[in-house]
């Protein structure tokens, strides 16, 4: 049980956070609360819980959901109807899982309720009433096929990379792929080169730990199998394709590339134009511009062959790389096991828990990639090193996006991460998402604030005033921040008496320059409404008329 203070400060904690996240839901509950919403709740909070690897989630009564005020909750005023919700939902639950806990106390003087619901067990989704529930974002949504596979799959964790091929054999691989693998092997294994040059073929693919005991495993043929042995992982698929496109995104060449692996990587790697890339650091107070490839070569390899080592071959897609002019975007099939990039630039450890282990194994040992579990955090420290931006990761359920940029898109930006050693990785990871408007969850945005390092609310992030200072980007600054409230209504009212009267569309006109250049103008023209609204709540203005023909005036004299 916890006490009234630690449930005032995980409160605290929770409220601070911007907007909600998949495994907190605030609610004001003002008087009741439907019992079978509060079941789906319970299910999707259950099985967010898991799947984010935290042992709780929380559903809090009494707290505004957009704004996080306290308000105070009504529900269920006594101890017994409280407890009695334990039994109620296990009835209707998998194997009758019910909450922690539902505490209830005071918090400035107002009743709050606090639901503390466990995460669902490995290898068990919740269910109520027959049904998984999730969430996207802060919607309460059905459980996807693939979440709730992927739990059930933690309690019979399978690596099918180290799976037998019933019938394949040695003749099913490729005696060059083979004679690579063995050169790869030697440069790994130094010490072991003479006494492997000794070793029969079969031999050296058990030491390897590419075949089983002679037995031809799925990862042996992805790495060295003959193009026509592809056919024994089917329905998986073991293939890349390359593809060139213009800067209008219109596609100019492609090309595809089968097994074995470890010869199409080069091939594949070897269609990218790495051109040199020219750039003069203000820093280094020279007129001489610095060289560098287009794309450092260890981070295309790595990411590329990442792609290889962790796709889901079972969802029967290809790995892709994707050329533009100043990108490489390479894309495979299955989730991302580590659940985001800040857990792998935040530990030094390696994965507990991978999809192909074998296969990863087997890869390592022929010098494909680094010791498991390093090499996505070295990409991002020698695009560090180089003062490009960093690899920008796309996750979703079944999918893996990443991003290589090859050219600097502010050199003031990425001296500053560069140099700083106050900043982490992860903190130049997060600010780098920030400088390309990718999304950021709800810790992330938090985080990043407490640290002074943004402003803005989700989904307008923007630097803090004084990274923008440090930047020498005080004008962009401006132009994200925008005119603040009172400003804009200044310039509204004083308008308004001027031309007496102006409609809603010609009031966005007004103010499109000075609102904040982050919102598109759909959201200029919300913001708009907002300000119309909030002023003619004060009795300020009011309009007349219906629609877009409306027309706002002023009813003060404001002098």
């Amino acid at each position: 049980m916890l006490t009234e203070r630690e449930l005032i400060e995980i409160l605290n904690r929770l409220r601070a956070m911007e907007g909600e996240t998949e495994v907190v839901e605030f609610k004001w509950a003002q008087n009741s609360f439907s019992d079978e919403d509060l079941g789906q709740y319970f299910s999707a909070l259950s099985n967010e819980a898991n799947l984010k690897a935290v042992e709780y989630s929380w559903l809090v009564f009494g707290v505004d959901n957009k704004t996080h005020d306290v308000l105070g909750s009504n529900y269920k005023s006594t101890r017994p109807s409280l407890d009695a919700m334990k039994k109620k939902i296990a009835d209707q639950t998998t194997n009758r899982i019910t909450f922690e806990e539902i505490y209830a106390f005071k918090y400035n003087g107002h009743r709050i309720v606090m639901f503390q619901i466990p995460a669902a067990p490995l290898g068990l989704p919740i269910a109520y009433k027959g049904h998984y529930y999730g969430r996207d974002g802060e919607s309460l949504v059905a459980l996807n096929l693939q979440e709730i596979e992927r739990i059930r799959n933690q309690g019979r964790v399978t690596d099918w990379s180290k799976e037998i091929i019933a019938g394949a054999t040695i003749n099913d691989l490729d005696p060059e792929a083979i004679a690579k693998a063995r050169e790869k092997f030697a440069e790994k294994y130094p010490k072991l080169a003479d006494e492997a040059a000794g070793w029969s073929d079969a031999t050296f693919l058990d030491k390897a730990k590419i075949t089983i005991k002679g037995k031809i495993t799925n990862a042996a043929i992805i790495l060295l199998g003959k193009e026509e042995s592809e056919v024994l992982i089917s329905p998986a698929v073991a293939t890349i394709r390359w593809i060139l496109k213009d800067h209008n995104g219109q596609e100019r060449d492609y090309q595809i590339f089968h097994c074995p692996l470890i010869l199409s990587i080069d091939a594949a790697l070897g269609k990218i134009r790495n051109l040199k890339y020219r750039y003069i650091n203000p820093e280094l107070k020279t007129l001489f511009p610095d060289e560098v490839d287009t794309y450092e070569p260890y981070v295309i390899r790595e990411a590329l062959n990442n792609s290889v080592a962790h796709s889901d071959y079972r969802l029967g897609g290809q790995i892709n790389i994707v050329e533009f002019e100043d990108k490489l975007v390479f894309s495979n099939k299955g989730g991302f096991i580590p659940g985001s990039i800040e857990n792998v630039l935040k530990d030094d450890s390696p994965e507990e828990n991978y999809r192909n282990f074998f296969l990863a194994t087997a890869m390592v040992n022929l010098k494909m990639v680094d010791t498991i579990g390093s090499g996505i955090k070295k990409m991002y420290t020698k695009q560090r090193e180089r003062l490009f931006p960093l690899p920008v990761y796309e996750i979703s359920n079944d999918r893996v996006v990443v991003t290589i940029t090859g050219k600097i898109i502010d050199i003031n930006y990425s001296n500053l991460l560069a140099r700083n050693k106050q900043l982490s990785l992860v903190d130049i990871e997060l600010l780098n998402r920030v400088q390309f408007g990718q999304k950021l969850s709800s810790e992330a945005v938090s985080y990043l604030r407490k640290k002074g390092l943004i402003e803005g609310r989700k989904p307008n992030i923007y630097i803090s005033k004084n990274l923008a200072t440090t930047l020498g980007k005080k004008v962009e600054y401006s132009k994200h921040r925008g005119l603040d409230e009172n400003k804009c209504n200044t310039l509204i009212t004083s308008a308004l008496k001027e031309h007496g009267t102006l409609t809603k569309a010609e009031i966005t006109s007004l103010l499109g320059d000075v609102l904040s250049d982050i919102l598109d103008e759909d959201k200029k023209y919300a913001k708009v409404g907002y300000l119309l609204k909030k002023l003619r709540q004060q009795d300020i203005i009011d309009y007349s008329g219906k629609g877009a023909t409306s027309k706002w005036f002023l009813k003060k004299d404001i002098g």
